[in-house]
């Protein structure tokens, strides 16, 4: 029998987790294995508290409420990675992970943030690296002026800072802009004339974003 004794009152991750597993009370008997499972499940608990914290602070930065950054995070988890599955692989693109994070981006983000660039497959890492595209991207949006909303924080990590700028601001289509913009498009409105391109491009999300 497993008796546990929770204190919620600890504020730190470390002291809060440690609270948890020093009042932890087993019978000899009692298996090893589900002793570790247990002490995993607690750990990987207070990780996404600590994460969901992380969110809130950006969502502040962004000027959006923290349930409205949520949900604009689940949107872009669904419409990148469907299952959310860490390990989900565009074969075409290249794109890999939870966030369809290209591998070029994601070892740049890998190197600045002291990532081991054979690691950055891991989910804690994933994770990591997207937030901090998501605070970029924040950044490159106020300091161009685009109002913060679901679509533009989409649009910014589909179409990168640079990319989404230049769709906002109606700058000439680069060729790889232009491909970008076709391969993130259902396959009748991947043939739009370059002309209407990137308002057919727009529509589609802003009324997924909405």
């Amino acid at each position: 029998m497993i008796e546990v004794i929770y204190n919620a009152k600890i504020p730190t991750l470390s002291a809060t987790l440690a609270s948890h597993l020093s009042n932890i009370s087993l019978k000899a008997s009692f298996p090893k294995f589900v002793r570790k499972q247990y002490a995993l499940g607690i750990a990987v608990f207070f990780a996404a508290s600590t994460a969901d914290a992380s969110y809130a602070k950006l969502a502040k930065k962004a000027g959006l409420s923290h349930e409205t950054m949520n949900e604009i995070i689940k949107k872009v988890v669904k419409y990148e990675s469907t299952t959310g599955s860490y390990h989900t692989k565009n074969h075409k693109s290249g794109a890999y992970g939870r966030y369809q994070i290209m591998p070029s981006t994601a070892n740049a983000y890998a190197q600045k943030l002291h990532i081991p660039k054979n690691q950055w497959k891991t989910p804690q890492n994933q994770d990591k690296i997207f937030k901090a595209i998501l605070n970029d991207n924040i950044d490159s949006l106020k300091r161009n002026g685009i109002k913060i909303s679901a679509f533009s924080i989409y649009g910014t990590h589909q179409q990168g800072a640079g990319g989404f700028n230049a769709i906002m601001k109606n700058k000439k289509l680069s060729k790889q802009l232009e491909r970008n913009l076709r391969h993130n498009l259902p396959k009748k409105l991947s043939r739009t004339s370059k002309a209407h391109l990137k308002k057919i491009w727009m529509k589609y999300w802003r009324k997924r974003f909405s």
